[in-house]
């Protein structure tokens, strides 16, 4: 029993349990509580920006083909278009089966305008093709980390890779100081994770204190159909897709628990990124590859934020009254494919990125959003849960089109579970019973955590 304890999976169950205890019999000390989980997510993303530098400028350092990387990339932005419009797809079949929003009759003039108005003022900004794709360029080498910005640490990690590969020796020595970098980020990674149950404790309190069980009960038809939704998209879609790549959805769900749970707890993808690329790489795919895709995924391929817009821009016209057309649904789907490529694993963003979304559809009343304000942090959590496993299947899928996914080591990292793996860490070094394996770096380091010894 001491044992599971000292497992950060069952300390984070824990923690989200007390969390949803506190909120509902205590909701102003729920809602106090906050700032737990607000400094758990920030110490991540601390390192999120450095961990993304290193491997990436790292890998393609050392790669001997440049052709390799822009192959990579090209197949990932492939296969995030298909998953995507797939995922567009699945939330608009539904919402139009299931019909979450009939029967509301919200008078959209009786609604509180101001409370759309901040998330529709920051959805209007920086809008365009042109003001984006001048955006992902920072403005300086180190506004690109002080900001937190994705795309732009990756431009700026890519650059850098790319310089290191026409600079001889004197590159390939940077490229090891680089991957000796990463080491020492995921190290940092593993000490803040210890405080993940904390983290999941403090959001799941506020989150419970703050909005109430009540705004479920309210709402509950379309938070139940957007969990169904993603449900059906995660075991139905990926599991197709890993069922062709040759190994279970299921196991790969069971694998990465502990990530689903922080995940869970923070409403934040982000909270697990760096975690999710090491265990991706101990799943047998290659560095370079899980380099790539994984921050490239997280503003390309967010699959439950996809659902989360066609799904909740559906219930809104039907919970006003407000048909559609199949043109103008259609004119969704393709909208909604450009505007949900701004969104992060930051909570909120969603929700930023559907009023984008509603700009394009203007006979639903932008003033409807706030018939979701009070929902959208429940709907959050299974926005960035879908996200996190989407990205997850992409990286597995990517590296085996390229030949860089050890199949015999997924295989057996599936199979023997996530519990085998903690146990195995929790081991001094010497005492390791499974005489197959051992240990290849310390844990967090970049490369992969086990290599076989036959």
């Amino acid at each position: 029993m001491l044992r599971r304890l000292k497992s950060v999976y069952v300390q984070v169950l824990i923690g989200i349990v007390a969390g949803v205890a506190v909120g509902f019999f205590f909701p102003h000390a729920g809602a106090a509580m906050q700032p737990l989980g607000d400094a758990f997510v920030k110490l991540v993303k601390l390192v999120i920006a450095p961990v993304i530098f290193c491997t990436v400028a790292g890998g393609i350092a050392q790669m001997s083909d440049l052709k390799t990387f822009g192959r990579v990339g090209g197949k990932a932005l492939i296969y995030f278009e298909l998953v995507s419009t797939a995922a567009l797809a699945v939330g608009l079949v539904v919402g139009s089966l299931v019909r979450p929003g009939r029967g509301f009759n919200i008078d959209a003039g009786a609604l509180d305008p101001s409370v759309a108005a901040g998330y529709a003022a920051k959805a209007s900004h920086g809008q365009g093709v042109v003001a984006y794709l001048l955006h992902l360029i920072p403005d300086t080498f180190f506004a690109a980390f002080a900001e937190g910005n994705l795309l732009q640490v990756l431009l700026v990690a890519v650059l850098t890779g790319f310089a290191c590969t026409r600079m001889g020796e004197f590159g390939q020595k940077t490229a090891g100081f680089l991957e000796a970098a990463g080491k020492l980020f995921f190290g940092i990674i593993h000490v803040v994770v210890r405080l993940a149950p904390i983290g999941a404790f403090g959001a799941m309190a506020f989150t419970i204190g703050n909005y109430g069980v009540s705004s479920l009960v309210q709402l509950g038809a379309l938070v139940g159909t957007f969990y169904l939704t993603s449900l059906i998209f995660v075991l139905g879609v990926l599991g197709a897709i890993a069922a062709l790549a040759g190994f279970s959805i299921l196991k790969f769900l069971a694998y990465i628990r502990e990530e689903l749970l922080i995940v869970l707890g923070t409403s934040s993808s982000e909270s697990v990124l760096p975690q999710i690329m090491e265990k991706l790489v101990r799943l047998g795919a290659s560095k370079s590859v899980t380099g790539l895709v994984v921050p490239t995924g997280y503003s390309f391929n967010l699959d439950g934020t996809n659902i989360y817009m066609t799904l909740a821009t559906l219930f809104l016209a039907q919970a006003t009254n407000t048909h559609l057309s199949l043109m103008q649904e259609l004119t969704l789907v393709g909208v909604a494919m450009l505007t949900s490529k701004g969104a992060s694993g930051v909570t909120g963003a969603g929700f930023i990125t559907l009023a984008a979304t509603l700009a394009v559809v203007p006979q639903v009343p932008i003033a409807a959003l706030a018939v979701l304000v009070g929902v959208d942090r429940f709907m959050s959590e299974c926005r960035a849960l879908t996200n996190l496993v989407g990205n997850g299947v992409a990286t597995l899928i990517v590296a085996r089109w390229e030949g860089q996914l050890d199949r015999e080591k997924l295989r057996l990292e599936l199979n023997r579970g996530p519990a085998y793996v903690e146990a195995v860490l929790e081991r001094p070094a010497d005492a390791h019973a499974d005489a197959r394996v051992r240990p290849s770096v310390v844990a967090g380091a970049t490369g992969p955590t086990w290599e076989s010894l036959n």
